[in-house]
């Protein structure tokens, strides 16, 4: 089946894996704020933004203090950007390869992530990947995080494609229903979560991006 095909990455969990940065940035948060915190928060929290987990999830922040979020959150991400600054970051084994492949064959890749801008050009600048992203939307671009799928559908116009002839590919249970909530395809990264958590929630899942191909991309339309 032919078609105008897109593809569309989350970034943290798929692109790269900063997981134990973001934890760590999240320790140290707690740590200045003389708050407790624990994996298993950090387990339910992984994927959502900023906005979701310090108020909603933690309560951390009044819901109500709007400017109070946003220090802590952009806080919170400096600290996760100092880290990674100290540990380095390369992408995600099979990352290069596919992004060559699609990009080869004319298959347009969007960045659809709720890490912040700065998150991904910093890594970016660290990998050297941006040159095979035609469009990356983060938390900036949108009102609603996952697994609303307002990221998606963004991610999927600034690429000239229809939701509906789109893949995305995720590890977070979030991302995985934001996909499925706008039509599109769903290939699950289990860097994450094990498979067979992921198997409800997606269209096909992989333990890394070295067992996708294109072939194997279209067929999901058959």
């Amino acid at each position: 089946m032919e078609f105008a095909l897109g593809a569309i990455f989350d970034w943290d969990g798929v692109i790269i894996d900063s997981h134990d940065q973001h934890r760590r940035a999240f320790y140290q948060l707690a740590a200045e704020l003389g708050k407790p915190f624990s994996d298993e928060l950090f387990a339910k929290c992984f994927g959502m933004r900023n906005q979701s987990i310090l108020g909603p999830l933690l309560g951390w922040v009044d819901l109500e203090d709007t400017a109070r979020m946003a220090e802590l959150a952009d806080h919170k991400e400096q600290l996760y950007r100092d880290i990674l600054k100290q540990t380095g970051i390369t992408p995600l084994p099979g990352v290069l390869e596919l992004l060559e492949e699609l990009g080869e064959h004319g298959v347009p890749c969007s960045v659809g992530s709720s890490t912040p801008y700065e998150n991904i050009r910093t890594i970016m600048e660290i990998t050297g990947l941006a040159p095979f992203f035609a469009a990356v939307t983060s938390a900036e671009d949108v009102r609603n995080g996952k697994p609303d799928p307002e990221v998606f559908l963004v991610a999927a116009s600034r690429i000239n494609r229809r939701p509906q002839d789109c893949v995305v590919f995720e590890d977070a249970f979030v991302g995985l229903e934001a996909a499925r909530r706008g039509g599109m395809k769903a290939i699950g990264v289990a860097t994450t979560h094990p498979i067979p958590k992921l198997e409800p929630l997606a269209d096909l899942v992989v333990e890394r991006l070295t067992e996708i191909s294109l072939p194997k991309i279209r067929k999901l339309w058959v």
